[in-house]
């Protein structure tokens, strides 16, 4: 790995975090993370191995989105459970205001609940969820806030339910490869957007799956996947005591 991305980039913030940041590029990068999610993500893959085998079995699921951003997850995992004839209901949380007005406004009848709040308040509130889970939030995060987040997940989740933190893995080759895959379009579906430059920001600011496992709590899982992916992962019937 190049000594540029030997470590975390912490110091350096995407540009849609800025508080001032430009509010027309701002919705139009909330308006463009479906499509980028679902190349880069693989939501599909968590809908059907950890999704709907659960509300399968629940009935009715209890989904909880941390720092759902524009809501894309959200709104998709709705349309499908709903394709398959399978209730949930989801919670789209975010600290950020900004984000929380935009996916409320984009909801599409999908019926998502959306607050603006952190993942203490819910553990105060005593609200619990069969299922936690988060994209792409891990690397806004320093080691300290992380742990928070961990912890806050654990309290928020049911008996049997899951803890799912999924994020980019750091690594040269993410960092060429998205931003040779994003220049053609940097002009056109990317154009007046963060997406470029933040998404190879937040590569920089991306844990390693072995930084990961490093500072990870005992009773979680960490894995890598592919392309550049790393997943963060609690079970409360399987995690060590």
């Amino acid at each position: 790995m190049s000594r540029a991305l030997s470590a975390r980039e912490v110091d350096t913030l995407e540009l849609m975090d800025d508080p001032h940041a430009d509010a027309r590029l701002l919705a139009r990068t909330y308006g463009r993370f479906g499509l980028v999610n679902a190349l880069v993500s693989r939501p599909g893959m968590l809908y059907r191995r950890d999704i709907r085998p659960r509300a399968d079995r629940a009935g009715r699921l209890r989904i909880l989105d941390v720092g759902a951003g524009g809501g894309d997850l959200c709104r998709l995992l709705a349309q499908r459970l709903r394709r398959d004839g399978l209730e949930a209901d989801i919670t789209a949380l975010d600290a950020d205001d900004r984000a929380i007005r935009w996916a409320s406004a984009h909801d599409r009848g999908a019926g998502i609940r959306y607050r603006r709040a952190l993942t203490s308040d819910l553990v105060a509130a005593g609200e619990t969820f069969d299922v936690v889970l988060s994209n792409h939030v891990l690397h806004h995060l320093d080691d300290a806030e992380l742990q928070v987040v961990l912890g806050d997940s654990v309290r928020l989740v049911a008996p049997g339910g899951l803890v799912s933190h999924h994020d980019i893995a750091r690594s040269r080759t993410a960092h060429a490869l998205f931003a040779v895959a994003t220049w053609p379009i940097s002009g056109t579906l990317l154009a007046d957007s963060f997406i470029r430059e933040d998404g190879l920001i937040s590569i920089r600011r991306s844990y390693t799956v072995s930084e990961l496992a490093t500072i990870a709590p005992a009773g979680w899982l960490v894995r890598g996947g592919v392309p550049a992916r790393l997943e963060l992962r609690w079970e409360r019937d399987r995690a060590r005591p």
